[in-house]
């Protein structure tokens, strides 16, 4: 990975954020974490990542909502945004990609291969 993309990990699980920082951080991302939709769209005012990982069921506002607002940002309507969920039903990605999500992966997510899904999302997205 030439450049080290940014990526913000919005996930209100405290071992599940820390590992995929962790993940990302040891294969040379900057990772940066929200617990939930407020402390989120702080760190967006602060600098726009690269990609954001959205945590669905986050506490108060839920993943769908915070992706519609992120939206309404001017200059994140393009912004890669990939929903995580452990509550994989029915018709969820669907409701995620038509909230605004890029792409949806499932948790546990696959440690692995991770890196190189997010890697090649951030490709697919930003070329």
């Amino acid at each position: 990975m030439e450049k080290a993309y940014t990526v913000l990990v919005i996930e209100d699980n405290d071992d599940n954020r820390r590992l995929v920082l962790k993940i990302l951080g040891h294969k040379g991302f900057n990772v940066v974490g929200a617990i939930d939709g407020k402390e989120a769209l702080e760190r967006l005012r602060q600098g726009k990542p690269d990609l954001i990982l959205m945590d669905i069921n986050l506490p108060g506002m839920d993943g769908y909502e915070l992706t519609r607002r992120i939206r309404k940002i001017p200059g994140f309507a393009e912004l890669p945004i990939v929903a995580l969920t452990a509550h994989a039903m029915v018709g969820d990605e669907g409701k995620s990609l038509a909230a605004g999500c890029n792409a949806y992966i499932t948790k546990p997510i696959n440690v692995h291969n991770f890196p190189e899904t997010i890697a090649a999302i951030l490709k697919e997205n930003l070329s």
